[in-house]
């Protein structure tokens, strides 16, 4: 049986010599396991010089275009690292890699398109390529393997497929795809594949990351001991997040989910946290927005916008959030705490969904691809506060979901609360009466709870949550009664005033030791006697209050995180005296 491999060498003027034709008969048949060759030469002049070997699906390039990309990328490796007063360095190490640059001996599969559509691209005669891999096309758009088949490999594009067609060359990179990420990209807005789209120049990477790594293991983890406060006093006291944690909000649209999220980022401010808000599908001018309301409020320069807005395609659509943690874990395995939003996942669902279509993936459920619960598990998990031997850093995220008509049973919710350490569900009905944040207190929950709480605020929740509760119940029963007796009313009294209380209005978040006042008073009913008209007014000025003449309790409950029985009473003392300064009418 013939076994003989069949060669192709294309050259521009000048024929390989027989010593040279010998040497790379030798190379092709080392690399095909010592099967003979049979090299066919050809003139081509779109070579340029050198000459160009194609064996089977693999293409060995030693044109001169071959050996300028080469170098290019060997120089392009020179600058990532060194500043811009290295000019000398740079220049030193340049002329040195040119002087001695020598041209690698290396392999390429090369395939051809048969199907290209939708941001997606079908390409034959590539066997070896890997999940998650980067492949060239001729025209210098990059794909990412996605679905390896027998026959062909489907690619998501990252890029615009205007230049390619059936038949195009697409060549396998051997790199996993990842995006660049350093200190450069915070107060930066950046697309799905790192690049800055603010218009403030390039921006200095300090390395490139996979965009799917593996999450942490459990010996690489500890649990969540430590606050991430939101500042909105209805989730710190019912809800609280920890550094760590994985907390979703859900709800229909226009409830509040994404102002939720963005009063957390602009509390980070001055606390050390980093954030990352990743942007999928949503409109252009609705990102503008949030990155003018994060500039208002100062909480740009310690935050990265990811976007991939719904002008985009499907493919950097569903790259983006994994984008977006590989950023954020280059500054959690560094030992800083990182704040991730992803806003939504519901949308990155469908994006993922038209892609596993358009790859021919069977369609389950609501045409779901079966593998669309992994999708986001394996984004989420990453999300984590790493052990002390790591350097104690963390990844918390804020998943957001879109329900339809309030259905926490649909498939997608249903996945990503079970993936996720508990959810803040937020109602329309709470949201069209006025209660903003809309927090359903029944269904929502944290499976981290008082952990990721500070002692004082442990202490000064209490009963609140049932107080809630037992108002809520109460108000269903005497609506409609006329005659209460007077513990009935002052029960009730007391739950308007804890409903008036968690009402919050946008770009407010207080601090923790605002909260713990406010709670101290409300518990021990020093509210009780305000109309509660006037409880938000009474709220302002009391913390006001408290912040100039007595920053000594201020100072000390945000120093010590703990409520002693003699600092709740000074508390009381203040409040008794204030309400005696102030006239409520």
């Amino acid at each position: 049986m013939d076994n003989t491999m069949n060669a192709t060498l294309r050259y521009a003027v000048t024929a390989p010599n027989p010593q040279q034709l010998e040497g790379i008969k030798k190379l092709l048949s080392d690399k095909f396991e010592g099967a003979p060759i049979d090299i066919q030469c050809i003139q081509d002049p779109e070579v340029g010089g050198g000459f160009i070997v194609t064996c089977g699906n693999f293409e060995y390039d030693w044109s001169d275009k071959g050996r300028a990309k080469q170098l290019r990328a060997e120089l392009n490796t020179i600058k990532t690292g060194l500043g811009t007063t290295d000019t000398g360095r740079i220049i030193s190490m340049i002329r040195d890699k040119v002087e001695n640059f020598e041209l690698s001996v290396k392999d390429r599969e090369v395939g051809t398109v048969s199907w290209v559509g939708d941001g997606i691209a079908n390409v034959e005669g590539i066997d070896h390529a890997f999940y998650g891999e980067i492949i060239e096309f001729e025209d210098g758009t990059r794909g990412m393997a996605q679905d390896i088949r027998e026959d062909h490999v489907g690619c998501i594009l990252l890029g615009s497929d205007k230049g390619i067609r059936e038949g195009s060359r697409a060549v396998r990179t051997y790199k996993e795809a990842g995006v660049p990420v350093g200190e450069g990209f915070i107060g930066r807005v950046v697309d799905a594949l790192g690049t800055p789209i603010d218009g403030l120049g390039e921006i200095k990477e300090s390395g490139y990351r996979a965009v799917e790594e593996r999450s942490p293991g459990i010996l690489e983890r500890q649990s969540v001991n430590e606050p991430m406060e939101t500042g909105i006093l209805s989730i710190d006291t019912m809800f609280p997040i920890g550094r760590g944690q994985r907390e979703l909000i859900i709800g229909d649209r226009q409830t509040g989910k994404t102002s939720i999220a963005l009063d957390t980022i602009i509390n980070q401010k001055g606390k050390g946290v980093i954030c990352i808000y990743v942007a999928i599908g949503q409109k252009a001018s609705t990102v503008s927005k949030i990155i003018q309301t994060l500039k208002k409020n100062d909480a740009l320069k310690y935050t990265t916008v990811v976007c991939a807005t719904a002008a985009d395609t499907a493919p950097l659509q569903y790259i983006a959030p994994y984008a977006g943690t590989a950023m954020a874990e280059y500054f959690m395995y560094q030992g800083k705490d990182v704040l991730i939003v992803y806003d939504d996942l519901s949308k990155h669902a469908v994006a993922y969904r038209a892609l596993s279509l358009l790859l021919e993936r069977p369609p389950g459920r609501e045409a779901y691809p079966g593998d669309v619960f992994y999708l986001h598990s394996r984004l989420l998990e990453r999300s984590s506060k790493l052990s002390s031997d790591l350097g104690g850093g963390s990844i918390t995220a804020l998943p957001i979901i879109e329900t339809q008509a309030g259905d926490v049973a649909a498939y997608i919710p249903t996945n990503v609360i079970s993936i996720t350490d508990g959810q803040i569900f937020l109602e329309s009905d709470l949201f069209f009466a006025g209660i903003r944040p809309a927090v359903n207190v029944g269904l929502s929950v944290s499976r981290v709870g008082s952990a990721a709480q500070t002692k004082a605020m442990k202490k000064a929740t209490g009963s609140i949550r049932v107080d809630l509760a037992q108002y809520r119940e109460m108000a269903v029963f005497t609506q409609f009664s006329s005659d209460l007796d007077e513990t009935t009313r002052k029960q009730l009294n007391h739950g308007d005033i804890l409903m008036e209380l968690l009402k919050q209005p946008l770009e407010h978040p207080l601090a923790m030791h605002e909260m713990v006042i406010i709670l101290v008073a409300v518990g021990a009913g020093r509210m009780d006697d305000t109309p509660v008209r006037k409880i938000q007014e009474y709220k302002e000025k009391l913390i006001t209050y408290f912040n100039t003449e007595h920053l000594d309790i201020c100072k000390e409950i945000t120093k010590g995180g703990d409520l002693p029985e003699t600092l709740r009473r000074q508390i009381l003392e203040a409040v008794d005296k204030f309400n005696s300064e102030i006239e409520v009418q």
